[in-house]
């Protein structure tokens, strides 16, 4: 276990290399995600027990991908099932638009949508989590005073009984939501794209196991926009704007929510209503995601219209994206300028997320009837006629921050792209690459990479734990993967490198590409531009090399 700093110079029980603040879904993610690698990590929740009611109901492949690595992989298919097809319709029930089912083997190994419900998805995080050895959660906790030292930071957090309780740490991230103190610490600004709207959600568990078709319904009605959609297995969900001149108050009853049901057809008979509320959607992004040792992440950072279905799955991104930067901080690899990159890749991805929701969002909270004639006879005409654009998609590659390029500026090939994960063999176990080959940075050639590599460069992929894998075509009888070699068993890894020209690419453990190289010996400047790019002033020996003839 790592050490952590104190304050009054003895070991403290709460203390920890990272702080967490919030254990939602992001919080979990994070603290399981950190402290899995071997760090003390002290989780701070003001709630003393989970929130039992759904929020969120879906989330992608990506998401499903990080959640996989949370060590929560076995229990997603309990508490989700892949979304299916998605289809918009006027008030008048015409087709507008229709999303056919997302793949259930999309991209990332996963569904491309999953439904779930997420008090189950929690509950698996958070049992997880109790089995990590150092990671503590501390329930019944509001984080009250914040004090920023040059080595950490000591965080009083306050229970019920006013009951004051101080907690040093190395670093501390706000996962705390929409009201993030550790944001309000920071002092950060936001871009807000002034849409927001309220809707009334209704959260319903039918009595029989009856079938939706389609499985997702968005009615693009100017007298009242609403939607229905799959909450995970057993699991519905009804929503419904508030249009101008209602109220909050007079929108979130019991009676308005079965009346609004019953647009749907659903009364009282069919099944229980877990819950009704209304809540208020927005679109906004602050402009700084970190300041010396505090950062934040999900809601804290982020908030967009649920329309895309982008909001937590954009959560779980910030952690995957955070955790192996500070994993290489806390050990020394890099020096802590290497955050920085942070706020610079996820504010310019998320960018993408929000747009997209806004977009889908004011097509969707059209209340002008002769506006929304307008938009219907547009789309009903570009439906009919085929001239659709394909769907935008959630998956963008990153295009700023720790990426290889060449000393012209070029990226390598296939810099910032999200590598795919395909189906795997090594000797007598086949499945996903990650859990076959390992999760961290992988360098994935179809050249051996022991063969091409000198030592020094391997002590350097070695001290930030990189894979070396070797790719093998489909058809290569098993028993030849030996080592690091695997058998790409569907070709889909093969194809991606086709695809991009490359022989060689090396994988950040974000599932996100540094850069590729198109032949054997160019893997040596592609190892040299990863180390340069490490922001770092301790490394030595062998590992410190020759500087690169690419930069970053």
């Amino acid at each position: 276990m790592h050490a952590s700093p104190v304050r009054d110079g003895a070991s403290r029980e709460d203390d920890a290399d990272l702080l967490v603040v919030g254990y939602g879904p992001v919080g979990q993610v994070l603290a399981n995600l950190m402290a899995q690698r071997g760090w003390k990590v002290t989780v701070v929740e003001r709630h003393p027990r989970p929130y039992t009611m759904p929020r969120a109901v879906a989330f992608d492949g990506e998401a499903a991908r990080i959640l996989a690595a949370a060590g929560v992989g076995d229990h997603l298919r309990r508490v989700g099932e892949p979304s299916g097809d998605y289809l918009w319709q006027n008030g008048r029930g015409e087709d507008l638009l229709y999303i056919g089912a997302a793949e259930e083997h999309g991209r990332n190994g996963w569904p491309e949508s999953t439904s779930m419900y997420q008090p189950g998805l929690e509950n698996a995080l958070a049992a997880r989590g109790a089995r990590i050895p150092g990671l503590k959660v501390l329930r019944g906790y509001e984080a009250v005073e914040l004090t920023e030292h040059d080595d950490g930071v000591e965080l009083v957090a306050r229970d019920a009984d006013g009951g004051r309780r101080s907690i040093a740490a190395r670093w501390i991230v706000g996962c705390d939501g929409a009201n993030s103190f550790v944001r309000d610490r920071i002092g950060t600004g936001a871009n807000d794209l002034g849409f927001a709207h309220d809707w009334l959600i209704c959260d319903v568990v039918l009595h029989d196991a009856r079938s939706f078709t389609p499985n997702n319904l968005q009615v693009c009605d100017p007298d009242r926009p609403r939607t229905q959609v799959s909450a995970g297995p057993g699991h519905r969900r009804w929503e419904f704007m508030r249009l101008p001149g209602e109220t909050k108050e007079e929108l979130n009853t019991v009676e308005t929510a079965w009346r609004m049901l019953s647009l749907f057809g659903i009364t009282r008979a069919d099944g229980v209503m877990e819950r009704h509320a209304v809540y208020t959607f927005q679109a906004s992004c602050e402009l700084k995601w970190r300041s010396g040792r505090m950062l934040i992440a999900g809601d804290a950072a982020h908030l967009m219209p649920p329309f895309a279905g982008q909001g937590m799955s954009s959560g779980f991104r910030d952690a995957a994206n955070l955790v192996w930067k500070l994993d290489l901080v806390l050990r020394g690899v890099a020096d802590e300028a290497l955050l920085d990159s942070y706020t610079t890749e996820r504010w310019a991805h998320v960018q993408h997320a929000i747009g997209m929701s806004v977009n889908l969002g004011k097509v969707i909270c059209q209340t002008d009837p002769v506006a929304a004639g307008d938009r219907d006879t547009i789309m009903i005409a570009t439906r009919e006629r085929n001239l659709a654009r394909p769907q935008q998609s959630p998956f963008q590659p990153l295009t700023k921050g720790l990426l290889g390029r060449t000393e012209a500026g070029r990226k390598l090939p296939g810099a910032g792209d999200q590598v795919p994960q395909p189906r795997v063999a090594r000797g007598a176990a086949s499945g996903l690459f990650d859990e076959i080959v390992g999760r961290g940075f992988a360098l994935v050639s179809l050249d051996d990479p022991r063969d091409v590599l000198d030592v020094g460069r391997l002590e350097f992929l070695q001290s930030i734990g990189a894979h070396l894998v070797r790719l093998l075509p489909a058809g290569t009888p098993v028993e030849q993967a030996r080592g690091g070699a695997v058998v790409d068993t569907e070709g889909t890894y093969t194809a991606y490198l086709d695809g991009i020209g490359a022989r060689t690419v090396l994988v950040r453990p974000d599932f996100y590409v540094f850069g590729g190289s198109t032949d054997a010996e160019g893997t040596l400047p592609l190892v040299d531009a990863l180390r340069d790019a490490l922001p770092q002033s301790a490394l030595t020996g062998p590992a410190a090399g020759p500087r690169s003839r690419w930069s970053v």
